[in-house]
């Protein structure tokens, strides 16, 4: 029998908040408390620094004018360099245990791009890996970054998927610590504007399908 996924869709949510309700959805799944569970959000203006930032190198402004014109910057426990998440991305959390027979943090990353790829090729848009960096990618543009933290074998972080962000925001940092590639998003590459549900309900469906998981759409948020 397949597993259930509970489903949370939260809207817009800060980035502090969201990352302290995934540390208690972690903590609880670890327990064995609740499912696995995927939420899906997505943020106001933020710049997030991963465990791979060693230092702001890869900010090219300061933490006060990043204030000035709204963004919060936050350092966080995840794989990866610097990225931005903001309006127009879906944010993808997964909470899953991989154990028992999921134990494999590669195949885990390539499960995320996957579905990104997979979501991208609904709308006519070929994505694809390029060797050596994370994510899926437009030729040499991503439209969507992965950084996953695993503890006891349970994920939390996950995937953005630039739908209509706005690309300009990725200027004022380098991306990821990549200096020879852009970014790119579903309505650069289809000159269309989606709603941000019919996207979701895309990313539950191929998630479904790619885990072997039977998803449940959950009302607020979960643990209450």
């Amino acid at each position: 029998m397949a597993r259930p996924l509970h489903v949370h869709r939260l809207g817009r949510v800060p980035y502090a908040e969201a990352h302290e309700l995934q540390k208690r959805v972690q903590a609880a799944r670890v327990a064995g408390e609740i499912p696995d569970t995927l939420l899906l959000l997505e943020h106001p203006p933020v710049v997030t620094l991963g465990r791979s930032a060693r230092d702001d190198g890869n900010l090219l402004l300061s933490r006060e004018a990043f204030a000035a014109r709204g963004f919060e910057v936050h350092e966080v426990g995840r794989g990866g360099d610097v990225t931005y998440h903001g309006p127009g991305q879906v944010v993808a959390y997964p909470i899953l245990d991989l154990k028992p027979d999921r134990q494999d943090v590669r195949r885990y990353v390539w499960t995320l791009e996957e579905a990104m790829i997979r979501v991208a090729a609904d709308h006519g848009v070929t994505a694809g890996r390029i060797e050596g960096c994370n994510g899926a990618w437009v030729g040499r543009g991503k439209i969507g970054a992965v950084g996953v933290r695993i503890s006891r074998w349970v994920t939390m972080h996950g995937l953005a998927f630039n739908v209509s962000t706005d690309l300009k925001h990725f200027d004022l940092i380098v991306p990821c610590g990549i200096t020879d590639k852009g970014v790119t998003s579903l309505a650069h590459e289809t000159g269309a504007e989606v709603p941000r549900s019919v996207i979701e309900d895309a990313f539950v469906r191929h998630f479904a399908d790619i885990w072997q998981v039977t998803p449940e759409e959950r009302e607020g948020a979960p643990l209450g």
